[in-house]
């Protein structure tokens, strides 16, 4: 069979030196080296190559696409599994730090927080209307950085008031609302069990 091979004309015969190769059609004897050619398992660029006349990558591409193609042998890869070396320590005169001791160096966001102890809770004291004389009561037009803000009673009715006892250090409330407005905060640390 190979004394049986034919020639595939690499250019069109009505070609003029110097000019760019014509394109040659699709003939019978090109289509079958085409798919003799996909089926040893040359890519699209040696088949452009070989058929020459024109004949570009994506031409080749194309074919072999409108002809169904798709499929070629392919050597089974047998993967042998690679082997990993061990690590040396790259000092194997220093130890780890053992994991249970966080880490406080770089991003400070992890960094244990110093145990500061909570100040003491004092007990909300409900203040009722009635409980503060009327020439105690303090307005909105009254209030300063010297009295509580604490709302007290309906803001709709004439007898609405705010509190007006000396407020907190740095705070809008007395240390009794303040108590009310201000939750203490949770602790956020995660307990694993």
């Amino acid at each position: 069979m190979a004394g049986d091979r034919r020639r595939i004309p690499l250019v069109s015969d009505e070609q003029l030196p110097g000019e760019p190769p014509q394109k040659l059609p699709w003939t019978d004897d090109r289509v079958e080296a085409l798919k003799k050619m996909w089926a040893e398992g040359l890519s699209a660029s040696q088949i452009a190559a070989k058929l020459a006349g024109g004949v570009t990558r994506n031409a080749v591409i194309g074919k072999v696409h409108r002809m169904g193609l798709s499929g070629r042998v392919t050597r089974a890869r047998v993967s042998t599994p690679r082997t990993r070396k061990t690590r040396e320590p790259s000092h194997p005169g220093r130890t780890s730090a053992s994991s249970s001791t966080p880490r406080t160096s770089g991003n400070n966001a992890l960094k244990p927080l110093a145990s500061v102890k909570p100040e003491p809770m004092l007990e909300p004291v409900p203040i009722h209307i009635a409980d503060i004389p009327v020439g105690e009561r303090v307005t909105i037009l009254m209030l300063s950085d010297k009295t509580c803000r604490w709302p007290i009673g309906d803001p709709g009715s004439e007898e609405f008031c705010f509190c007006g006892k000396a407020p907190k250090d740095g705070a809008p409330y007395c240390a009794g609302h303040a108590a009310l407005a201000y939750q203490p905060q949770r602790d956020r640390s995660r307990r694993t069990g």
